[in-house]
């Protein structure tokens, strides 16, 4: 039922020489509900809200108990209790962010729910994600910890996977209908395919996608950008050209743990940078331009 679509990375953001690597993607789901016949009224998918993990924690199993947060998120579509169980794995060092994208109501055109630019890390290459099919008792779409590593540690660029209804097992009813009663006692998360009001077809696809540089954009943004003194004692300035200026900047240290972030409302072509209280050590400041493209320069401070 799921299809998977490698393809060879160009290039990756790597701090591997730190042994620990990051990567930014973006995740789309695409819906394909109209191919199970009429919808409800007021269709739509809720926001699609998730976590970036490590395999020492599962929010989500098919065939598991859903958890409260996951009962909230598909009975509800809140996701207070999702939240919840995040921070606490974050606490616990087993979750790096809690991610949230949009919802996807069928009054318009659109038919994707896009999240762009999650930067992850591979202590933490593991997503989770859950959005309410709303109307409906208890009944979502969810991926349970897709790794964006391969087995040989390395970033893959592309993965798509096709997403079917699932059932959370913790309310009654068989069609597009809120406030059932509770299912006493609960029952673990099923797939719903094949079983009405859905067919057999996907009800969605969900690509992740990591956004790279090519060499040549990598030599010309290099060209166009200097960051100077280097090393320095943290007072640092960024000159660019006036075709490549600067939107946001990042600034991770040997971790892979992003310390600073500035995120302009103009983009500019001088900017000052004050770094004067972080420890001295290598530092990695990535560089967002107008143009779309990112680079990444290393800089050491005394």
């Amino acid at each position: 039922m799921k299809k998977l679509i490698l393809k060879t990375t160009l290039l990756f953001f790597s701090l591997a020489t730190f042994g620990q690597t990051t990567a930014t993607y973006d995740i789309i789901f695409t819906s394909n509900w109209e191919a199970h016949g009429t919808l409800p009224g007021n269709a739509h998918f809720t926001e699609l809200v998730g976590a970036a993990h490590n395999s020492n924690v599962t929010f989500l199993e098919m065939g598991g108990l859903a958890t409260a947060g996951i009962e909230q998120v598909a009975e509800t579509g809140a996701f207070g209790t999702f939240n919840s169980e995040i921070t606490s794995a974050i606490n616990a060092n087993n979750a790096d962010q809690f991610i949230e994208g949009p919802s996807l109501f069928f009054n318009g055109s659109s038919r994707t729910i896009t999240i762009s630019d999650i930067t992850i890390s591979s202590d933490y290459p593991l997503i989770s994600l859950a959005s309410m099919i709303a109307p409906s008792p208890d009944w979502m779409i969810a991926v349970n910890s897709v790794s964006l590593l391969d087995n040989g540690g390395q970033w893959i660029s592309e993965i798509t996977l096709d997403l079917y209804a699932y059932d959370g097992g913790t309310e009654n009813g068989t069609g597009y209908s809120l406030n059932n009663t509770a299912t006493v006692p609960q029952e673990t998360i099923s797939s719903l395919q094949g079983i009405a009001p859905f067919s057999s077809e996907k009800i969605g696809t969900i690509v992740f996608t990591q956004k790279r540089l090519s060499l040549q954009d990598l030599d010309n943004t290099k060209d166009a950008i200097t960051i100077s003194p280097n090393p320095s004692s943290g007072n640092i300035s960024i000159s660019s050209s006036k075709a490549a200026t600067i939107k946001e900047i990042q600034v991770y240290n040997v971790l892979g743990k992003k310390v600073r972030g500035y995120d302009f409302r103009e983009s500019n072509t001088n900017i000052n940078l004050d770094l004067t209280n972080l420890n001295s050590g290598i530092y990695l400041v990535r560089l967002h331009t107008n143009l779309g493209k990112t680079e990444t320069q290393k800089i050491i401070l005394r």
